[in-house]
Parts: C-alpha cells; structure tokens; sequence
C-alpha cells in the first residue's frame, strides 16, 4: 500500500469516526471469509457496515477525533463496525458475538464516550431510533384516541337512548 491509499483510508476512517453513532471494535481473528461476509449482510441490513483496517492508521485517524480515546482498543486482528443508528451496530455485533466464539467484542465509541464490552452491551439493549419513534407516537397518538372515545361516548349513550325511546313509542 503506498503512501495515498493510505491517506485515503485515512480519511475515510475519519469520516467514519467522526460521523457515526456507534462504533464497535473486535477481534476477528479465526473468522472465514463466509463468515466476515454474514456479518456483512447483517450490517447491512440495519444500515451499517463493516471495516477491518490496519490499527496504525486507525490510530492516526483517531488522532483530533472525540473518539480518540478509542485508540487503546485497538491491538490484533480488529475489525470496526459502525452505524449512523447510535444502536444498531451494537446490536448486531452483540447478537453476532453470541452465535461466534471467534468474533470477540473489545468496546467502541459512541460520540466521545469511549465503550467496554459492557457498555456496547447495554447499547445493544436499548431500543432503535425507529422503536423509539414508533413509541413517541404511540404515547402521543393514545391520549387523542381517548379523547375522541371520551367525546364519542357521549354521542353513543344519547343515541342509544334516543333508539329505545323511539322503539318503546313505537310499540
């Protein structure tokens, strides 16, 4: 790799450092191809992705960043996972590191604060930006539905009401 690859990955990893939510970092090491490419498709499908790059450069991307502390995690064979989802990285990662032995979780980065294995874990527990949402609406959506329940009510019974007045004249 000459001296501009290495800028470029560089200030890609920058980028990455700088704009994502979540930042996980593992060891891989013993890991298949096919297994490093499941891992993929998993990242991917909740909007993220996977990066193994050389600890070295890692580092001087690192360097100025918030996540700069981060820099301790990094020794052997590691591999970054990332999401702009400040959960979703950590939950596949979490849920990948249960089904491989060989796949083993160091910390990460979220923002500036720098995370153990058992801080990743505890943001792999919390909900999704889209159940968070989904949540938000729904607490806000109930009170208007029982609003609306609570005026209909009303309408209902005198309804109701009037029915039986009307049968019991007609009978």
């Amino acid at each position: 790799m000459d001296r501009a690859q290495k800028e470029k990955v560089v200030e890609e990893l920058g980028q990455i450092f700088e704009s994502s939510g979540v930042v996980v970092v593992a060891h891989y090491e013993g890991m298949t191809v096919s297994q490093m490419q499941d891992l993929r498709a998993k990242m991917r499908e909740v909007g993220g992705s996977v990066r193994v790059a050389k600890n070295k450069l890692a580092k001087i991307a690192l360097d100025g960043k918030p996540a700069a502390k981060m820099g301790d995690l990094l020794t052997g064979m590691t591999v970054f996972a990332f999401s702009e989802d400040p959960v979703a990285a950590a939950k596949v990662t979490e849920a990948y590191a249960k089904g491989n032995d060989k796949f083993v979780i160091l910390g990460g980065a979220m923002g500036e604060t720098v995370l153990d294995q058992a801080g990743v874990k505890a943001v792999a527990a919390m909900p999704s930006r889209e159940e968070l949402i989904a949540q938000i609406v729904s607490c806000i959506g109930a009170p208007a539905s029982n609003i609306a329940g609570a005026i209909g009510a009303p309408a209902a019974n005198i309804a109701g009401i009037l029915k039986t007045i009307e049968e019991k004249a007609a009978a």
